[in-house]
């Protein structure tokens, strides 16, 4: 059982990892911890936990252990107000959250609003961080650039072949398509084809069907892994043979889990690996020791908090607006690689690159 259904089984929305001492700074983890994307969020639990194992096993902050609570928005950007507020209401000085980038783009006002300081470690919509909050950071990339590689990859590998765009509707697949989109645009070479599909269902014949009629040869689909895995098994079955392509949604084993061997060719845009960043090694060998793959966002949620803490260390104290003033000039060594913030709160780290799966595994397409 992973630990999204065990949450789930016992009824738990939110676990509060705080003991009875007053001397604790406290933080949270926000994201999908039950529901159809938990897998997502498991990825943030182990490396929220991590990261405040390995902070309080130094001496914690000024001091002063941290106090991990956990709360479940299962990406529901309703859900994800609520949580924001109940995070405000305990104290907690910072968030390493949301996952989906609805749900953060619905808790950042409140956050700003609270005097929260958050951190996403996968949101990557642009409007995250173009609305002007000051508390509100990501230490992952943008759309607009991950939809420009995509769409520039597209354009070059299927020249001359027609192509589909197909988004979920969602601050984060139509973000993402709308970029596709105008990159093909701009190449001279728009799309054939375009259309949405509603999240959380499980029958995407009809897609399918389209798909086949208009004799479509790649299709970008942008979506959470859930989705493209159901939309990729069923383009098969009805003998669809288009290459497909999605976003970092894509970077999770369940991906592979949930598309069976059609997941096999599945090309798709993410950020470097950060488990081939030196500054990662002692970490991954710990977490492969205990047979957990610290794949997908394991590592940006570990960054975040371990980022937030240096912060804390050099201002000395936890205060959110001075923590943020700090990160935009600063620049912090992290187990993804050496990061700074601009004005906006986005990360300045390397791009995203193309990957590709191979089984159930992925690997990185050479440039």
């Amino acid at each position: 059982m992973t630990l999204g259904a065990a949450i789930a089984a016992a009824a738990i929305l939110v676990i509060a990892e705080i003991p009875a001492s007053r001397a604790e700074i406290r933080i949270a983890v926000a994201g999908p911890v039950t529901g159809p994307l938990a897998g997502l969020g498991e990825h943030m639990l182990r490396g929220a936990r991590e990261a405040v194992a390995d902070i309080n096993a130094k001496g914690g902050v000024l001091g002063q252990p941290l106090a991990l609570a956990i709360e479940d928005d299962q990406c529901d950007p309703k859900q994800a107000v609520a949580v924001a507020n109940r995070i405000a209401a305990t104290g907690a000085v910072m968030v390493a959250g949301h996952f989906c980038s609805n749900a953060s783009i619905a808790a950042a006002r409140v956050y700003d609003e609270e005097g929260v300081l958050m951190i996403s470690p996968a949101s990557t919509s642009e409007a995250l961080t173009e609305a002007g909050h000051k508390l509100v950071f990501r230490i992952c990339g943008r759309d607009d650039e991950q939809g420009a590689l995509a769409g520039r990859y597209l354009a070059k590998a299927h020249a001359g072949r027609r192509i589909a765009v197909v988004d979920d509707k969602g601050a984060y697949g139509r973000g993402l398509a709308t970029r596709v989109i105008a990159t093909l645009n701009a190449l001279g070479h728009p799309p054939v084809l375009t259309d949405s599909i509603s999240a959380g269902e499980r029958d995407y014949l009809a897609l399918a069907t389209k798909l086949k009629q208009a004799r479509i040869e790649a299709v970008f689909i942008g979506a959470y892994h859930t989705e493209v895995g159901l939309i990729l098994r069923q383009m098969r079955e009805q003998g669809v043979t288009a290459a497909v392509v999605g976003g970092d949604a894509l970077v999770v084993s369940e991906f592979a889990a949930i598309a069976g061997d059609a997941a096999d060719g599945v090309t798709f845009t993410s950020a470097a690996d950060p488990r081939l960043a030196p500054a990662a090694a002692s970490i991954v060998a710990r977490f492969r020791a205990r047979g957990i793959e610290p794949d997908g966002y394991v590592l940006y949620t570990y960054a975040a908090i371990e980022t937030w803490a240096e912060a804390v260390r050099r201002e000395g104290a936890p205060a959110p607006a001075r923590i943020a003033d700090r990160l935009r000039r600063d620049r912090f060594a992290t187990v993804i690689g050496d990061i700074g913030f601009d004005a906006k709160g986005d990360v300045d780290r390397p791009g995203f690159a193309l990957f590709r799966w191979r089984g159930r595994h992925y690997v990185p397409l050479p440039d």
